[in-house]
C-alpha cells in the first residue's frame, strides 16, 4: 500500500505526490490537522476554513478514484511521525509520499518523518511541487542563491525557455482498497468560523480554480499591467487564494498564462509578461527560504536591520489594524482585509509601509497581523513583502524611498471609489479633500473619522534617522 500525505496540494490535477502514488498503488491518501502548530503560525480561521471546505470536495472526489482520505488530527509537527508511522502499520504501507515544503519548520517535520519511517524499513518520497524549479537549481554564477529579483527571474524565465515543466493529468481510477474515508471536520478548535461572505468570495474547488484561472486569461490578463494597481477596478487575478492551498499549481497558471500570450515569457502582451512575473515573484520568495533559514526564525534577511530602533506604541499599532488611522486607503485597506480576508496587492505594500516608515514599529507585527487575518497567507510571499516594505528583506525597496498614502491614493485611486466603498462615513467627500491630509483633517463633514494620525513629514524624517543610524548601512 502507497500512502500520500496531503498538505497544502489540495488538488487531484497536476498534484506529483498524488500523480506518484498512484502509479505505485493501490493508495490512500492522508490528511493531519495540526491546530497547535497552526496557531503557533498564526495561520488565519479563514484559511482553516478554507482548507476544510477544499478537503471535503477532494475527499469526494479522490473516492471517486477509489483512494479513500484519512483524518487524524495531533497537536503540532513533533507528533506527526508517530502519527504516521501508526497509520503505515496498520495499513501494511511500504511506502510515503509527498510534496516539499520549504519553511524550516515543515522541513524539518519532513525530516523526522522520513528518519521514523526509515528506521521501520517504510520508503520516503519527496516531490517538485509548489514551485517550479527546486530551490537550489537557480544560483548564481559563484553558486550562491540570488538576492537580486530581476537576476533571478531572468535565470528563470532562460530555463523555462529551454524546456516547460510538464502538467500532469488527473491519475486513473484504481481497484477499491475496502479502506473507509474519514468524515472531514466542519471546524477546528480554536479556528471557530462562520464568515459567509469570505465563503461565497473564495468558493473551494478545483472546479472553481481552473475556471477563475481561464476566465481571467481569457478576459483580464492582456489589461493587467495597467489595471493591477488600481483598487477599485477587479484587475488582478485573486489566485493567490487557491496557488497558496495548493487547489492549483504554478505549472498551470504558467501554461494558461503562455497559452495566452503565443508562448512568449518577457515579450507579446505586457500584461501577460507582468502577471508571470508576478508567478516568478512567489517562486524567488520560496528560493529565498531555503537559501536563508534565519527568515523562518523571525530574522531580518539584512542583519544589519535588526538594530533598528523600532517604537514600541500599542495604542498606534491597534489604531492601524482597525483601521482607524485618519488616512483613507490604509483605513480602507484594512477594512477590506478585514470583510474579506484578503487584500489588493498595492495595498499590501501601502499599509506595510505606513506601520513600518510611518509609524516606524516592527514589521513583525504586521506580518504576524497579515497571517492571522489573509485566507491567502503564505508564510514565504507574506514574509517577503513585508521585509520589501520594511527595507529589512532580499530585493527591498531603499529605505529612502517612502510611498505617500495620500498620494498613492491619488494616483490608484483619483476618484476615491475604493475608499468611499470601504469608508462610507467619507462618501461625501470630493476626492480633492480624500487626497490631501491638510484638507481631511480640516474638514468638519468628516463627522467621527479621524484626521491623520501621524505628519507624514515629519514622520517620513524620523524613519529616515532610523535607518541612518544603523552601522554599515547599504546604500541602494
Amino acid at each position: 500500500m502507497q500512502l500520500l500525505w496531503l498538505r497544502h496540494d489540495l488538488r487531484l490535477h497536476d498534484n506529483s505526490a498524488l500523480h506518484a502514488a498512484v502509479a505505485s498503488g493501490p493508495a490512500l491518501a492522508i490528511y493531519l490537522i495540526t491546530a497547535g502548530q497552526w496557531r503557533q503560525h498564526d495561520e488565519a480561521p479563514a484559511k482553516v476554513d478554507f482548507w476544510l471546505r477544499n478537503l471535503r470536495l477532494l475527499s469526494t472526489q479522490l473516492a471517486s478514484l477509489n483512494i479513500p482520505l484519512l483524518i487524524r488530527q495531533v497537536d503540532d509537527y513533533a507528533g506527526c511521525a508517530a502519527v504516521l508511522s501508526q497509520v503505515c502499520q496498520q495499513y501494511a504501507v511500504t511506502a510515503l509520499h509527498f510534496n516539499q515544503q520549504y519553511p524550516l519548520n515543515e522541513q524539518r517535520r519532513d525530516q523526522s518523518v522520513v528518519a521514523a519511517l526509515q528506521a521501520q524499513g517504510i520508503s520516503a518520497h519527496s516531490y517538485l511541487d509548489a514551485v517550479l524549479f527546486a530551490p537550489g537549481t537557480i544560483l548564481t554564477k559563484s553558486g550562491g542563491f540570488f538576492q537580486v529579483y530581476g537576476q533571478f527571474r531572468k535565470a528563470c524565465q532562460q530555463r523555462l525557455q529551454l524546456s516547460l515543466p510538464a502538467v500532469l493529468a488527473q491519475p486513473a481510477r484504481q481497484t477499491s482498497t475496502g479502506i473507509s474515508s474519514d468524515a472531514v471536520p466542519e471546524q477546528v478548535a480554536g479556528f471557530s468560523f462562520s464568515n459567509q461572505r469570505i465563503r461565497v468570495l473564495w468558493p473551494a474547488g478545483e472546479e472553481q480554480a481552473q475556471a477563475r484561472l481561464e476566465d481571467f486569461c481569457a478576459s483580464s490578463i492582456d489589461h493587467y499591467a495597467e489595471q493591477r494597481d488600481h483598487p477599485a477596478v477587479a484587475g488582478t487575478s485573486q489566485l493567490g487564494v487557491y496557488l497558496a492551498a495548493g487547489v492549483l499549481s504554478p505549472r498551470q497558471c504558467l501554461h494558461a498564462a503562455l497559452r495566452a500570450n503565443q508562448g512568449e515569457f518577457a515579450s507579446g502582451n505586457e500584461g501577460v509578461s507582468t502577471w508571470l512575473n508576478e508567478l516568478l515573484w512567489r517562486e524567488f520568495y520560496q528560493h529565498i527560504l531555503v537559501g536563508y533559514p534565519r527568515l523562518s526564525m523571525q530574522r531580518a534577511f539584512r542583519p544589519e536591520t535588526e538594530a533598528l530602533p523600532w517604537r514600541h506604541a500599542p495604542d498606534e499599532l491597534l489604531a492601524w489594524q482597525q483601521g482607524r488611522t485618519g488616512v483613507p486607503l490604509v483605513d480602507a485597506a484594512i477594512r477590506q482585509l478585514l470583510a474579506c480576508g484578503w487584500m489588493h496587492n498595492r495595498l499590501r505594500m501601502v499599509v506595510a509601509m505606513f506601520l513600518t516608515k510611518n509609524l516606524l514599529l516592527n514589521w513583525r507585527e504586521g506580518e504576524r497581523f497579515f497571517m492571522r487575518h489573509l485566507i491567502d497567507g503564505d508564510f514565504a510571499a507574506n514574509n517577503g513583502g513585508w521585509q520589501w516594505s520594511a527595507s529589512t528583506g532580499t530585493d527591498s525597496v531603499p529605505y529612502f524611498r517612502i510611498f505617500n498614502p495620500f498620494s498613492q491614493a491619488q494616483k490608484f485611486d483619483p476618484q476615491g471609489k475604493f475608499i468611499k466603498h470601504w469608508l462610507p462615513e467619507l462618501a461625501h467627500l470630493p476626492p480633492k479633500v480624500l487626497h490631501n491630509p491638510k484638507l481631511l483633517a480640516a474638514s468638519k463633514e468628516r463627522g467621527e473619522y479621524p484626521a491623520p494620525m501621524v505628519d507624514l513629514a515629519e514622520s517620513r524624517q524620523r524613519a529616515l534617522a532610523a535607518f541612518k543610524s544603523l552601522k554599515h548601512l547599504p546604500r541602494d
